[in-house]
C-alpha cells in the first residue's frame, strides 16, 4: 500500500508518501515541506499549497491520501489555515479518485510511538528508526506527514480489511434471505 500523509498548514505542509503493509518494512518514497511566507497573498498560498498537494498526488500515485484531522486549538488563525490546507488535500484526492483517510494527531502518535501524547522529537525518532533513515526529518512537519502515512498504512489495511470482511458477510446475508432461507 502507498499512502500520501498530508500534515497541513498554510506556512508549512508536509507532503510525505511510504509504501507498506502491516507486519512488513515500510519504505519512504518521497518527503517535502511546501513553504509559503505569512506576508504573501492568501490566495496565492493556498494555491501553492494546492498545486503542490496535487503535484505529489500526481506523481507517486498513492492508494490512500491520510490527511490530519483538524483539531481545537487556542489560535483561531492557525486553525483556519490548517483547515484551509486540510479541504485542498482532501479535494486534490477526491479529485483523484482516491480514498482519503483522517487521523488525530494522538491517533498518529498513538500509532508511530505507542503513546498518544508523545511529543515531536519522539515522533520523529520513531519515523526515523521505521523508516530505517539516518536522521529525523526536517522540520517537524516533513516527520509528521510521514507519521500520518505510516499511521495509515498500519491501522487503514486493517481498516480495509474489517470493511472488506463486513462487505461479504452483508452479501451472503442477502444472497440467503433472497434465496428465502432466512426469515425476516
Amino acid at each position: 500500500m502507498r499512502v500520501l500523509g498530508v500534515d497541513p498548514g498554510m506556512t508549512r505542509c508536509g507532503i510525505g508518501v511510504v509504501d507498506g503493509a502491516a507486519g512488513r518494512p515500510l519504505t519512504l518514497v518521497h518527503v517535502e515541506v511546501v513553504h509559503t511566507r505569512p506576508d504573501e497573498e492568501i490566495g496565492l498560498r493556498l494555491m501553492a499549497q494546492a498545486d503542490a498537494i496535487a503535484r505529489a498526488i500526481e506523481q507517486f500515485a498513492p492508494d490512500a491520501v491520510a490527511v490530519e484531522r483538524v483539531f481545537s486549538q487556542h489560535n483561531v488563525r492557525t486553525v483556519m489555515g490548517t483547515a484551509q490546507v486540510s479541504g485542498l488535500a482532501i479535494l486534490a484526492a477526491t479529485r483523484a479518485g482516491i480514498p482519503v483517510a483522517l487521523h488525530t494527531p494522538s491517533e498518529v502518535k498513538a500509532a508511530v510511538t505507542g503513546s498518544g501524547t508523545a511529543g515531536k522529537a519522539q515522533v520523529g525518532s520513531m519515523v526515523t528508526r521505521l523508516l530505517r533513515l539516518t536522521e529525523a526529518p526536517k522540520p517537524a512537519d516533513a516527520a509528521d506527514a510521514l507519521a500520518l502515512a505510516i499511521c495509515h498504512v498500519w491501522r487503514g489495511s486493517a481498516q480495509s480489511k474489517l470493511a472488506t470482511a463486513l462487505a461479504q458477510s452483508r452479501a451472503v446475508s442477502a444472497r440467503a434471505a433472497s434465496s428465502g432461507r432466512i426469515a425476516r
